[in-house]
């Protein structure tokens, strides 16, 4: 089992991960790393990247999703006839719904997760089974009307640029708006025809559009996923910031990044914000090395989903302690058995989810000579560990 997301690499094996091709090809002993020049490849220069700390905007008063710098930026963009991209990565109007009096989330009866409104359909969604329901105007639980709408999504934000900039003409680009066929390639030819001066999207939009009127990419908040549970968390806010700011400058206009944060002292945001691979490479290679991550340690995952989470935890807990007892007479050097756990998403339509990840130098190895019993889900070197 493993990732969609992977298949790419696998057909194109010479695009692979160097950490997936030498354990692979066990070569770990044979290869060196040749630092990269970035002059090799760079023919203009990178757009300028400025970090503002949310926390300084709170302090001064201001209240509002965009900073004082944002705010300036993109009435100076709309000025100048040129085009910008609000980078938020999370789809809706408002992230969870709670009841203020007594603290009741308005979540998923068949996935535990808050459920997400989506103002232009008046919907409450599940964005993990799809799940829609009405709004409630009382609160289930204690029938109070003192119902609140919190965080932020990609319909959200719209609304603000509109309401702020009411002449600017805004397209948003997520999955809700290019569910449909061809979708994709309307939008894209509609904002490099110039007829939107905003474009507001999620991840969709950070990787390969060339949009030389771009000048500014306002990255709405930076700290969407790094609280994740997740030891890949860095790695990926690194990714996706230094995919979203190259949409910025790519044209003769040249170009900025905005990076809005309440953690602007993060390492991975720092990096990106200076173009710093290396020294992004420098601080989560050390953090993976502290607590034997990958690629210093492989990992597998095994999942147990069961609609009924008590006989799910017995799955796992027997076969948990089959592997460490297994691991004992093998007497298996630098292998161990975290769990089992719910996951982060521990239910997902209906269905319980319990988790085991081994680490270890090779589980294939250790999972070769032990049977593991059908139904359960096997993924070696998992893309997340959610």
């Amino acid at each position: 089992r493993y990732h969609l997301l992977e298949l790419p690499k696998r057909v194109m094996g010479h695009k692979q991960r160097l950490e997936s091709q030498a354990h692979r090809l066990q070569i770990q002993n044979h290869y060196r790393h040749h630092s990269a020049d970035p002059d090799d490849a760079l023919t203009i220069p990178l757009p300028p990247i400025q970090i503002v700390d949310l926390r300084q905007e709170l302090r001064a008063g201001n209240r509002s999703i965009f900073s004082r710098t944002m705010e300036k930026a993109i009435t100076e963009t709309l000025e100048r006839k040129e085009q910008a991209i609000l980078f938020l990565n999370r789809r809706g109007t408002s992230t969870f719904v709670i009841c203020r009096d007594c603290g009741h989330v308005e979540t998923c009866p068949r996935c535990d997760m808050p459920l997400t409104y989506h103002r232009p359909r008046m919907m409450l969604v599940c964005h993990h089974c799809g799940r829609r329901e009405m709004p409630h105007t009382e609160c289930p639980q204690c029938g109070s009307k003192r119902i609140r709408y919190f965080g932020l999504g990609t319909e959200e934000v719209e609304a603000r640029v509109q309401q702020r900039w009411p002449d600017a003409r805004i397209t948003r680009w997520d999955r809700d708006t290019t569910a449909g066929r061809n979708t994709h390639e309307n939008l894209l030819a509609s904002f490099i025809n110039q007829e939107a001066d905003i474009l507001v999207g999620t991840q969709m939009i950070a990787k390969g559009l060339d949009l030389p009127l771009v000048t500014l990419v306002g990255v709405i908040s930076a700290d969407v996923s790094l609280g994740l549970p997740d030891y890949r968390t860095g790695e990926r806010a690194f990714q996706v910031l230094a995919q979203v700011a190259g949409r910025a400058g790519r044209g003769l206009l040249g170009g900025r990044v905005i990076i809005q944060t309440y953690k602007p002292d993060h390492y991975a945001i720092v990096a990106a914000a200076e173009h710093d691979y290396a020294g992004f490479y420098i601080e989560e290679i050390r953090f993976r090395t502290q607590f034997s991550l990958p690629p210093f340690r492989r990992m597998a995952k095994l999942v147990w989903i069961d609609p009924i989470n008590d006989r799910g935890q017995r799955e796992a807990e027997k076969l948990a302690k089959g592997l460490r007892l297994h691991i004992r007479n093998k007497a298996l050097a630098a292998t161990e058995i975290l769990g089992p756990v719910p996951p982060f998403f521990n239910r997902v339509d209906g269905r319980y989810r319990w988790q085991i990840i081994i680490r270890s130098p090779d589980p294939n190895r250790l999972l070769a000579d032990f049977p593991i019993p059908p139904k359960w889900l096997v993924d070696i070197d998992p893309v997340s560990t959610l």
